[in-house]
């Protein structure tokens, strides 16, 4: 190719570089943790587990005024799961591949999996703790204009590209979902407001156990998200209403509810006092009620929440006695050094049934609703502009009442540390 040739190559390339945006950047995401107690509490029979858990991520981004595109593939692992010299292993899959079209200046559609992230990520979240992280097969008609934003989602899912019917096998996931999200920025007040519904199927029998239908029960949850700010303190506010049908409770109806409130509060330039409290609604165990009481965070990023060591919502503590937490988080900064340090008192929502008292007496009585306390600490170092640390420490202390809930053993530590390593190179 003569040199003429190859430079008008060059300029063809720089002119559309310019034109259309693109990215390629990734992840390299190792972590290891010591559990003794996470998620649940230990057992005098059960030893601690200690392992690294890994995320790989390849990015590639395209903006151009007439679409705009997304795809990341990631590879999920714990380090040793897959023998030596094998050919392959199956574990790289796809996170995110979207596309989002302008319709015109307002409206856009964005269709294909991809992260649904809305507010604090209460409802809807990336979950972005869990080596996995969540995406979602939908298409968004988005709008945006001056302080308003607005987006309608829908997703239909099924197992396979059947010829008949639309019986649904796959597990941990929704038939259906249609939701309606609003956000208005007024000065220093942000109101959002979500209306979702999602349809879970499960699989009708007779009194043999025989199949024989299948029934997608539609669970609606509806709400609210403020955020004041002020010069001396952000005030926040969350409150849903649960209502509907969902597939763990056929044919209960559910009636739930959640409601937050936390106040931000900067003491210096670089550090930050949170008070909050959130109270989760819960089925009573000394019911006699078919209602069922107990709220879903469904999509969210619980890990954020209620406490690091995720003794709830985090594939755990679902149709239960639900949760208040009530909580105190500081944080601050020190050069290139973030630390921080939260504590956690936990208490159910509704009755946990004591169930020496019905065993000796027969009469339903409480337990202290008293679920135990937890401590995080945690610490951020940023190593240059590409690489970071992260590592913490976290302890919990139960109850009898946790342990009726929960199981293990009162006398036994319970506590949880972890190390992780973040590379975020850029390749373009």
């Amino acid at each position: 190719m003569r040199l003429k040739q190859v430079l008008s190559l060059g300029l063809f390339l720089s002119a559309y570089a310019v034109s259309a945006q693109i990215t390629l950047d990734g992840e390299i995401r190792p972590r290891t943790e010591f559990r003794n107690g996470y998620s649940q509490p230990i057992s005098p029979n059960q030893d601690y587990a200690l392992y690294t858990d890994q995320r790989t991520r390849l990015n590639f981004g395209y903006n151009h005024k007439d679409v705009k595109t997304m795809i990341s593939v990631q590879d999920i692992r714990v380090w040793g799961n897959t023998s030596q010299l094998n050919r392959t292993d199956g574990l790289i899959s796809v996170h995110q591949a979207w596309a989002q079209i302008p319709l015109d200046s307002t409206f856009s559609l964005k269709i294909g999996r991809q992260e649904l992230v809305y507010d604090d990520h209460r409802i809807f979240g990336s979950v972005g703790w869990a080596t996995q992280a969540r995406s979602h097969d939908a298409a968004l008609l988005k709008y945006q204009k001056k302080s308003w934003k607005a987006d309608i989602g829908i997703a239909y899912n099924q197992s396979a590209p059947e010829k008949f019917g639309n019986h649904y096998v796959t597990a941990k996931n929704y038939k259906s979902m249609q939701y309606l999200w609003l956000n208005k920025q007024h000065k220093d007040l942000s109101i959002s407001l979500l209306g979702l519904n999602t349809g879970s199927q499960t699989t009708l029998t007779d009194s043999v156990g025989a199949v024989t239908d299948y029934k997608t029960n539609n669970l609606q949850t509806i709400g609210t998200r403020l955020v004041k700010k002020h010069k001396k303190f952000t005030a926040s506010l969350n409150g849903y209403v649960q209502m509907g049908y969902d597939a763990n409770w056929v044919p209960n109806e559910v009636n739930a509810y959640l409601v937050g409130v936390d106040f931000a509060y900067p003491i210096k330039d670089k550090s930050k006092v949170t008070l909050g409290y959130e109270l989760i609604s819960g089925t009573s165990q000394n019911t006699t009620s078919t209602e069922k009481n107990s709220f879903s965070p469904l999509f969210g990023t619980n890990h954020k929440f209620n406490g690091f060591m995720d003794y709830f919502y985090v594939g755990n503590h679902g149709n239960n006695v639900g949760l208040q937490d009530a909580y105190i988080k500081y944080n601050t900064a020190i050069k290139k050094v973030v630390v921080g340090v939260d504590l956690h008192m936990f208490l159910s929502a509704a009755d946990v049934r004591d169930q020496k008292e019905f065993i000796s007496t027969g009469k339903l009585a409480a337990m202290d609703p008293y679920l135990g306390s937890e401590i995080d600490a945690y610490a951020k170092y940023a190593i240059n502009k590409s690489v970071s640390l992260k590592a913490g420490y976290s302890h919990f202390l139960t109850s009898e009442t946790l342990h009726a809930v929960k199981g293990g053993d009162i006398d036994e530590v319970n506590n949880w540390s972890w190390l992780m390593i973040i590379v975020k190179p850029k390749f373009k």
